[in-house]
C-alpha cells in the first residue's frame, strides 16, 4: 500500500512539472510575440494637425505653440503637432466641426464659441460673476470639472484638455466714461457668450464679432463699445487708439478658460503613455498660461495708463442689477438643459466650499504697502 501511495505521488509531481514547463513555454511564447508589437508601437511616430480659432497675432496662438512644443519634447518627438491658425485650414468658427469630423486631430479654442452646439460649453469658458483662473484650474483638476467636461465633449466624439486661462477680462472700451449700466442703452456692443444674452435681456444691442473683425467695426462706428479679452490679450488689438475709456470690472468673464479639443477616436488610437503625455502637457500649459498672463496683464495695464486710457468702475447698483439679471438668465437656461444644470451646480458647490477659505485668508497681502497700511484694502 505504501509503495502504491509513493507511486501515485510521484506521478502527480511529474505531471505537475510537465504542465508547469508547458505553461512557462507558453508564457515565453506570448512574451516573445508581444515584444515586437510593443516595440513597433514605441517606434511609431504620429503627426497631428491642430486648427485654432486665433490669428498668429493673438497671444493665445502662442499658447497653442507652447503646448505643441511641450508635447514634442516630452514624447521625444514621437508625437508632433502642426498648428494651423484661423483661416489657414478652416475658419475660426468651424474648428469644432473640423475636429469632430476628423479633418484635424485637435483644436484650440474658447469653448463659449460652441454655445450653439450646447449651452454647457459656455460653462467651461467663463461664467459671469463666476470662477477665476485659479478656481477654474482647481475645479477642473480636483473638483470634478474634468469628468463633467469629458461627459459633455464626449457627446460630440471629443476629448477636452485644459488649454490655458488668461484671467479676468478688463471690461468694455467706450468712447466716453460709463459708470452706470443704464448708459449702455442704445449702444451697439461687441461681446460673446452668456454676457451677450444677459445684456440683450437688459435691452442692449450686441454683436458677437470674431476677434479679427472688431477693430474695423469699432473704428468705423459700427460698434460703440467693444471688448475682447484680458489686458494682455487685448492690448495688441489697438482698441485704445479708438476709445480712451474702459468700463470695469470684467464681470462678464472672470476667468477666460480655453480648451484643447481632441478628436476622441484619434486620442484613443494613441498608446496610453502618449495619451498621458497630452494630459501632462495640458496641465503644464494651463499653469504656464496663468503665470504668463498675470504678469503681462499687469504690464499691459501700465501701458494703457501711459497712453491715456481711463478706467471707470461700474457703481454698486449697476453690478447688483447685472448680477440679478445673470442669475435669472442662468436659472432659465438651466431648466432646459440637465447637463448644464449639473455643471453649474458643481461649480456653485465648489465656490461655496472654496470661498470660506478664500475669504478667511484675505486682507494680509494687499499691494502696494502704503495702501495696505492706510486701510484701503478694506474699502
Amino acid at each position: 500500500m505504501k509503495k502504491l501511495v509513493k507511486l501515485l505521488i510521484s506521478c502527480v509531481m511529474f505531471t505537475a512539472l510537465i504542465f508547469t514547463a508547458a505553461g512557462c513555454g507558453q508564457d515565453k511564447k506570448a512574451e516573445t510575440a508581444a515584444a515586437p508589437a510593443a516595440a513597433a508601437q514605441e517606434a511609431k511616430t504620429y503627426e497631428w494637425k491642430m486648427a485654432t480659432t486665433w490669428s498668429t497675432g493673438i497671444p493665445w496662438h502662442d499658447t497653442a505653440v507652447h503646448f505643441a512644443e511641450t508635447v514634442e519634447k516630452i514624447t521625444n518627438g514621437q508625437l508632433k503637432i502642426k498648428i494651423f491658425p484661423d483661416g489657414a485650414l478652416v475658419p475660426a468658427f468651424e474648428v469644432f466641426d473640423a475636429v469632430r469630423n476628423g479633418v484635424v486631430e485637435m483644436g484650440h479654442d474658447w469653448p463659449g464659441y460652441w454655445k450653439g452646439k450646447d449651452e454647457g460649453f459656455v460653462a467651461f469658458a467663463s461664467v459671469p460673476f463666476g470662477l477665476n483662473n485659479i478656481e477654474y484650474s482647481i475645479w477642473l483638476m480636483e473638483g470634478g470639472g474634468q469628468a463633467l467636461a469629458d461627459e459633455l465633449y464626449g457627446n460630440f466624439g471629443l476629448k477636452p484638455l485644459m488649454g490655458g486661462n488668461s484671467g479676468q477680462e478688463m471690461g468694455f472700451f467706450t468712447k466716453s466714461p460709463v459708470t452706470d449700466v443704464k448708459q449702455l442703452a442704445g449702444m451697439k456692443i461687441r461681446t460673446v457668450g452668456w454676457a451677450a444674452d444677459i445684456l440683450k435681456e437688459m435691452g442692449v444691442s450686441v454683436t458677437p464679432l470674431p476677434g479679427g473683425e472688431i477693430y474695423l467695426a469699432f473704428e468705423r462706428g459700427v460698434l460703440d463699445s467693444a471688448e475682447f479679452s484680458t489686458p494682455f490679450i487685448t492690448y495688441p488689438m489697438g482698441f485704445q487708439e479708438i476709445a480712451k475709456n474702459v468700463m470695469l470690472p470684467g464681470w462678464h468673464q472672470t476667468g477666460v478658460q480655453n480648451m484643447f479639443t481632441v478628436n476622441k477616436k484619434s486620442y484613443e488610437e494613441l498608446p496610453p503613455y502618449l495619451q498621458q503625455a497630452l494630459v501632462i502637457a495640458s496641465y503644464e500649459t494651463q499653469m504656464w498660461d496663468i503665470a504668463r498672463s498675470e504678469k503681462k496683464n499687469a504690464e499691459a495695464i501700465l501701458k494703457y495708463q501711459a497712453e491715456g486710457v481711463k478706467f471707470n468702475k461700474l457703481d454698486a447698483a449697476s453690478l447688483n442689477e447685472l448680477r440679478k439679471t445673470t442669475d435669472a438668465y442662468l436659472t432659465k437656461i438651466r431648466a432646459t438643459n440637465p447637463l448644464l444644470d449639473k455643471i453649474l451646480a458643481s461649480q456653485n458647490s465648489f465656490i461655496a466650499e472654496y470661498s470660506v477659505w478664500k475669504d478667511l485668508r484675505g486682507g494680509v497681502a494687499a499691494f502696494p504697502k502704503d495702501d495696505y497700511l492706510a486701510g484701503k484694502h478694506y474699502e
